[in-house]
Order: structure tokens, then sequence, then C-alpha cells
């Protein structure tokens, strides 16, 4: 089993984890208040998208690699979470390239000078739609695991209804006297 302080410490971390993506996913914008990509798109913005999209990504890959390592991935509940985190670290990667992509369209953009051309902008759409759909679905394996985690607490707390508390503890027995 997987200690009780344990379980709630990775519940925690999880869950911080999977608002942090979700997070990212809404606020992480493209698009204007008119819902077009602007006629001159920030190139850093989105490449802060991109470095962002890394770091959190490298956070999942440490949280599963940690978990990954500790003797609680060989318990049942430790391997379902450690499928679930092996999910969201599979999808979570794959976000930084899409808004790397949608940053190099805006740098087209910036050098070539003249308007945006309606194909870019289709493009740097559908990369930077991809790149937050990757971190939202990255977010659902995070809140599976710790579902999982809840439901292992849910356990705990049925097991330590079925121990006794009250119950004494009988000193050991000690050896008895040998007579020669």
């Amino acid at each position: 089993m997987i200690p009780r302080d344990e379980t709630v410490r990775l519940i925690g971390a999880l869950t911080a984890m999977e608002n942090k993506l979700l997070d990212a996913a809404h606020h992480w914008e493209l698009l204007d208040e008119n819902g077009c990509v602007p006629a001159a798109p920030s190139y850093t913005e989105l490449l802060q998208h991109a470095a962002d999209a890394h770091d959190l990504s490298r956070d999942v890959l440490r949280l599963t690699g940690d978990f990954a390592g500790s003797p609680y991935r060989t318990t049942r509940a430790g391997s379902a979470v450690l499928v679930h985190l092996a999910t969201a670290s599979s999808l979570s990667v794959h976000a930084a390239p899409h808004f790397a992509d949608t940053a190099e369209g805006a740098l087209s953009v910036l050098q070539s000078g003249g308007p945006l051309d309606h194909n870019l902008a289709n493009r740097m759409v559908i990369d930077h739609a991809v790149a937050r759909s990757f971190l939202r679905r990255a977010s659902e394996p995070l809140r599976d695991a710790a579902k999982e985690l809840d439901d292992h607490l849910d356990f705990h707390r049925f097991l330590t209804k079925l121990t006794p508390r009250n119950s004494p503890v009988l000193p050991p027995s000690r050896p008895g006297r040998r007579h020669h």
C-alpha cells in the first residue's frame, strides 16, 4: 500500500499539475478579441508559449519519473497511477512543438513585412489549437491518476475501520528460565 501521507502529497502534486496544464490551455491565446489572427502576431509571446509548454512537459515527465522510481509503482494503485502518468507525459511533450510552429509562422509574417497570408493564418490557428488541445488532454490522465489515489485513500479508511484501535498490545513473551 502507498502510505496515507504520501498518497495525499501525490494527489496534491497531480492536482496542481493538472491545474497548470488547464490554465495554460485556457489562457494562452492566439486569436484577438474578434476571433482572428492578429495582422502582426507576437513572435515573442508565441515563442514563450512554446517555452512554457516545454517547462510544463518537463514537470510532468519529472513527476512521472519520480513516481516510476518509487516503490509504490508496484502496488495495484501505483501501477494504475503510473499508466496515467505515462499517458500524461506522452501527451504533454507534443504541445511545445506545435506552439513553436505557431511562433515560426509569426516570425515569417514579421520577416516578410507583408500582410498575413490566409493559408499561414489558418496553419497558425490549427497549430496553436492543437498545442492547447495536447495540454488539455494531458491534464485528463493527471486527473484520473489523482482519482485513483483518492480511491486508494478510501481503501485506507476502510482498513482503518476494520482495525480495532482499543485492543491492548501485549508485551512480548519472555523466554522461560532453564534450570539445570
